[in-house]
């Protein structure tokens, strides 16, 4: 796991926000989108905000939110930015993020609106993707492989070594992609399919986009993340293809929250208020990110995958990112895939 620091002070401010202009000091943040978006986003801010140092970490959104249980009766992180909604809304659960509406909130589509709702507004919806994976088309062939289209696909003995999934106890994708098939199928079921799943799992990575990196390296065949992030790879040239799988899928909200007790507590507003702004949002597909912004006038890629496209499921969030729920699940994946994984 990388993580990454950042203490940018630039000459140049230029910003719609009126208070801004007030703002200085410091901000801690917890990024856990891909570091590249990370340190992007912490640069762009950091040119339009240079009185505010900001000090930026990257982890996953299961870390990030263990982060936060562990800093609770003494917060050293102001904000955290991204990651998986399910997480955040554990955290809003359970008392560590705190309540607050942006200005800017009833300019985002209705999902990010409703993700503020559910949580009791602990935190807000900045961009969304659906759940798949991407394979290597150059080793599907070698291997002579059957190019997997759905869930059921990815049982084939064929693939046995041959597919990476992240961890759920450490990433937001893989915690979704448990829900999601919990959710499709039924908890039982689930578990009964992630068992014969696990015969083929190569790899539990920490990180939820690392399984289609190592795709993309030729180090795996097939990588279970969230589809822009397969994206991703085939924008750069690799020989990635990327599925929604034929069932149905789930999707992420990526959210965002401001930690109960911040230090900095008025930088990290506004940095949650320039997060929610269009002109923010659109820098984003610049680093590759190609989720769907939750800013309805904010630039969207070309290459980000449309959910009219995807057959998607009505993915549950307020159930799925239940604290209670959250923990029961990963206790059974913990007993019954975790404690027997390869």
């Amino acid at each position: 796991m990388r993580a990454t620091s950042i203490a940018v002070a630039l000459s140049v401010c230029c910003t719609a926000l009126p208070f801004a202009a007030s703002a200085a000091g410091n901000l801690n943040m917890v990024c856990s989108a891909d570091v590249v978006v990370c340190e992007h986003m912490t640069r762009i801010f950091s040119q339009e905000h240079p009185d505010i140092k900001v000090s930026m970490v990257r982890l996953s959104a299961g870390e990030a939110y263990a982060r936060l249980r562990s800093e609770a009766r003494n917060p050293r992180t102001d904000i955290w930015w991204a990651g998986t909604g399910d997480p955040h809304m554990q955290a809003a659960d359970e008392g560590l993020t705190q309540v607050y509406k942006s200005p800017l909130l009833d300019q985002q589509q209705d999902w990010a609106q409703k993700q503020a709702e559910n949580s009791g507004y602990r935190t807000v919806g900045i961009y969304a993707g659906a759940l798949g994976w991407g394979y290597n088309t150059k080793l599907l062939a070698d291997k002579k492989l059957k190019a997997p289209a759905c869930w059921a696909d990815l049982l084939d003995p064929g693939f046995k070594g041959e597919i990476q999934i992240a961890n759920p106890n450490s990433s937001g994708t893989a915690y979704n992609t448990l829900a999601t098939l919990v959710q499709i199928m039924g908890e039982d079921k689930a578990f009964d399919y992630l068992k014969k799943l696990n015969a083929n799992i190569s790899q539990y990575t920490k990180s939820g986009s690392a399984p289609v990196k190592a795709a993309a390296r030729g180090e795996t065949t097939v990588g279970i993340v969230f589809m822009h992030d397969a994206v991703a790879m085939e924008v750069d040239g690799f020989p990635i293809k990327t599925v929604a799988p034929c069932e149905g899928t789930g999707y992420e909200i990526g959210s965002m929250s401001i930690v109960k007790g911040a230090r900095n507590l008025a930088n990290a507003k506004v940095w949650y208020d320039w997060a929610l702004s269009a002109a923010a949002q659109s820098h984003m597909k610049e680093a590759k990110s190609f989720q769907l912004p939750s800013n309805r006038n904010a630039e969207i890629s070309e290459y980000a995958p449309r959910f009219e496209n995807i057959k998607l499921i009505d993915y549950d969030f307020k159930t799925y990112g239940d604290s209670a729920k959250r923990k029961a699940l990963l206790s059974r994946w913990d007993k019954e895939i975790g404690a027997s994984a390869q």
